[in-house]
């Protein structure tokens, strides 16, 4: 399961036992109605719960906090593949459910009351508030959630037609209840998934096409509606102060401020001095050279700017230089390997870095669900069937990539690497590693969008050529990036894999071989593997919270030792900056960074740190 955070809203009272029974995939659970549905485990909050713990709900409301976004926009539909959607979209949309930021695989009712689910987990029954309404005062009803699924399977994003393939059909069993019914009853995931749905109105789509872009708002029943469009430079969302889920206990302390306003840059490096000029108000920072030396700023060392760390529990995936094994240049696993050897990690951290972050030696980085060391016994179970069809260092080694000595000298792994080369049927000669075979040299290209990695590309590039390989760095807009990632038109990108802590069904959309040809899939990879794809599908089936952790570690170890990628690094902090106008709880969630979600505009420390827009709260 992709971490899924848009908005929530929880009331009814159920039963504890009714709740308790289905927090364990093996048992049959009761047939009542419960206001929170867990795939492994229990809800931690209960039918009486108040709010959240990592909400306020005594923050005022008020004001307005501005940020920033890169590149441009071209479409105000978060739904569909074409277009690039405005940053924060999907604030102005609800879900049945909503997950909190302290729990794993649990969704509690938002847009429905209740949720029932059947003995068998054969399906899923929702049913809806009678109070919810959409923001143009229409109520939310079973069509909406029947009509919405259906739209978003055949029109929508193809991530979609992946969540949904294993859901036969949704129908109306009430005045208020939809029911989705699954083909098999061994996907534990799947009714929590499909509490998952944005309900979109129906009535508003009768004279639109659901699959075009627009820049013209659509209407939703969130907390937020747009404001104001500046095509392609920025975009504002103000607070629905009439919402008809404000008072709901999911939703107290949450949505606190009247304005939200995201403003673009088509430049990091401009971005960031406007920033530091008050240009706007919070920075998640992800550059360790702007974090180590570009905060040394008067309005830093008077307190105006704020420079904090928050701790998380989130698992880090796996950030990478990935190849596109679709170009014959690396469908050979030594070549993928060789190329591993070329990129000097350590160098990098110390030299670029400076010294922050560690390692990426995991899809699952960061988790108990990263595969550690060799494989424990229920890791070979899964895998022994599969001796002889996947890497023999899957059984045997603990996965480490190259390792230097941070000098930059990788002569060494220059010499690992022009071995593998040979092997693979390449050969170093007069300075150009060339094909055997056909005589063509080792050329590719590394498509980037981002000009501020280049720092970090260019160093690799450098050993790469000492290798005799040729190559290039390309630079394009955000608008081509995203066409030409969406058509896999690429040789090397750099990418990130997402992960929660309960993978499952969007595992598919990253390595299934059905989705390596299917434009706008997360199979950056192009991975067509019989092995991988039914690892995938065993994990989706792992009946206990020890069987899924097991199923993704022996799904790990075949990814790694594929070299389908070369890892990059990551960390467990938040890097944040922002001016000192604002407070938070003193309870960070376990998951997610949540800014729009917590936070507010300090009266007092507003008054004390001025801003160039209005920041009183009420």
């Amino acid at each position: 399961m992709v971490a899924r955070r848009i908005l929530g809203a929880v009331t009814c009272a159920v039963t504890v036992a009714a709740m308790l029974a289905l927090g364990s995939a093996g048992a049959a659970p009761a047939q009542e109605a419960m206001h929170a549905i867990s795939q492994h485990g229990t809800p931690k909050y209960g039918p009486g719960f108040t709010h959240f713990d990592y909400a306020n709900p005594d923050a005022p409301k008020g004001g307005e906090i501005r940020l920033s976004a890169f590149g441009s926009f071209d479409s105000l539909n978060p739904f569909i593949l074409r277009g690039q959607v405005a940053v924060g979209a999907g604030l102005v949309f609800e879900t049945l459910t909503t997950g909190s930021g302290d729990e794993v695989t649990t969704e509690y009712g938002e847009l429905a009351e209740t949720i029932t689910l059947a003995p068998d987990r054969s399906w899923v029954e929702y049913a809806l508030r009678p109070q919810a309404r959409f923001h143009d005062g229409r109520p939310v009803t079973a069509e909406d959630v029947i009509w919405s699924f259906e739209t978003l399977k055949e029109k929508g994003h193809p991530h979609y037609r992946t969540y949904y393939a294993d859901v036969v059909k949704a129908e109306k069993t009430g005045d208020r209840k939809v029911r989705f019914t699954f083909r098999d009853t061994g996907n534990s995931e799947l009714p929590v998934i499909m509490g998952q749905l944005p309900v979109l109105p129906r009535h508003v789509f009768e004279t639109r096409d659901f699959a075009a872009t627009t820049l013209d708002p659509i209407v939703g029943s969130g907390p937020y509606r747009i404001e104001s469009v500046q095509p392609g430079r920025g975009i504002t969302y103000r607070r629905v102060e009439d919402w008809w889920a404000k008072d709901l206990p999911l939703n107290k302390g949450r949505y606190n401020f009247d304005r939200i306003r995201y403003d673009y840059y088509r430049d990091l490096d401009v971005a960031f001095e406007a920033f530091k000029a008050g240009g706007y108000d919070f920075r998640s920072e992800h550059s360790s050279k702007n974090w180590a030396t570009g905060y040394d700023i008067p309005a830093v060392r008077d307190g105006q700017i704020v420079k904090e760390e928050i701790r998380h529990e989130d698992p880090r995936g796996m950030q990478a230089f990935v190849f596109n094994i679709r170009r014959p240049l690396f469908q050979d696993r030594r070549v993928r390997e060789a190329l591993n050897q070329l990129f000097d990690y350590e160098w990098t951290r110390a030299n670029l870095s400076y010294g922050l972050y560690r390692r990426t030696k995991s899809y699952f980085a960061n988790s108990e669900l990263a595969a550690t060391g060799t494989p424990g016994e229920a890791e070979l179970k899964i895998l022994e069937p599969y001796r002889g069809k996947v890497p023999e260092e899957v059984f045997t080694k603990a996965f480490e990539p190259p390792v230097t000595d941070g000098t930059g000298n990788i002569r060494p792994q220059l010499r690992t690497a022009l071995g593998l080369f040979k092997q693979a049927g390449w050969e170093l000669k007069d300075g150009k590693l060339v094909n055997v075979k056909t005589g063509e040299p080792m050329r590719f290209e590394i498509l980037m969008v981002q000009a501020d990695l280049e720092r970090i590309v260019q160093p690799f590039v450098r050993n790469l050529e000492r290798a005799g390989i040729q190559a290039a760095i390309r630079v394009v807009d955000s608008a081509q990036y995203q066409n030409r990632t969406d058509n896999f038109d690429y040789d090397m990108i750099i990418a990130s894999f997402a992960q929660s802590l309960s993978p499952g069904n969007e595992q598919r959309d990253y390595w299934n071989s059905a989705r390596a040809d299917q434009p706008g899939s997360r199979n950056l990879i192009g991975i067509k593997d019989p092995v991988v794809d039914e690892l995938i599908e065993k994990l989706i089936q792992a009946p206990d919270r020890d069987s899924l952790i097991a199923h993704t570690r022996a799904l790990d170890r075949v990814l790694l030792w594929n070299w389908y990628v070369i890892p990059h690094w990551h960390d467990n902090v938040y890097r944040v900056a922002y001016w000192n106008r604002f407070s938070h709880p003193a309870v960070a969630p376990k998951h997610g960074l949540a800014v729009i979600d917590t936070w507010w505009v300090d009266p007092a420390k507003a008054a004390r740190t001025p801003s160039t827009a209005p920041q009183t709260a009420n």
